[in-house]
């Protein structure tokens, strides 16, 4: 059986392209990796790359997308940085820019806080917590 690295890509929606591509590239630093224009039969997508080979795909759709939570009141999905030091300056760019996003919680694996994207979507921002070695078994 192969092994399993991670989601590869998620797909979202929106009404507007734009602001939610400039959102995820600007103001959390992922890149535009390709966009396509509509087409007679296909809707208007861009794909972001979010880093670790990890990708998200956007939508321009007519319909609003949901903005609930998930039954954890979370977000259901998120994006990763690599240290709580940075996990606090996402936070504070994110309130920079007038965008709601709660507070840091920690857990016992990750540091995590949920934002709203501009169209009302929760995206969870997580870090991982630093592993604590188990004890190495003693021999005698």
């Amino acid at each position: 059986m192969a092994e399993l690295f991670g989601i590869n890509h998620l797909t979202l929606s929106t009404t507007d392209l734009d602001r939610l591509v400039a959102y995820y590239t600007e103001l959390l630093g992922a890149a535009l990796a390709f966009e396509r224009a509509a087409t007679p039969s296909d809707p208007r997508i861009a794909v972001i790359d979010v880093g670790g080979d990890d990708h998200l795909m956007i939508v321009e759709t007519t319909a609003a997308p949901t903005t609930d939570l998930d039954p954890l009141g979370n977000a259901g999905w998120g994006l990763r940085v690599g240290t709580h030091a940075q996990l606090c300056e996402v936070r504070e760019q994110i309130l920079g820019a007038g965008w709601p996003v709660g507070q840091i919680e920690t857990l016992p694996t990750q540091w995590t806080m949920t934002a709203r994207d501009p169209d009302g979507r929760p995206v969870d921002v997580r870090a991982h917590r630093p592993r604590t070695s188990s004890p190495s078994p003693t021999t005698g």
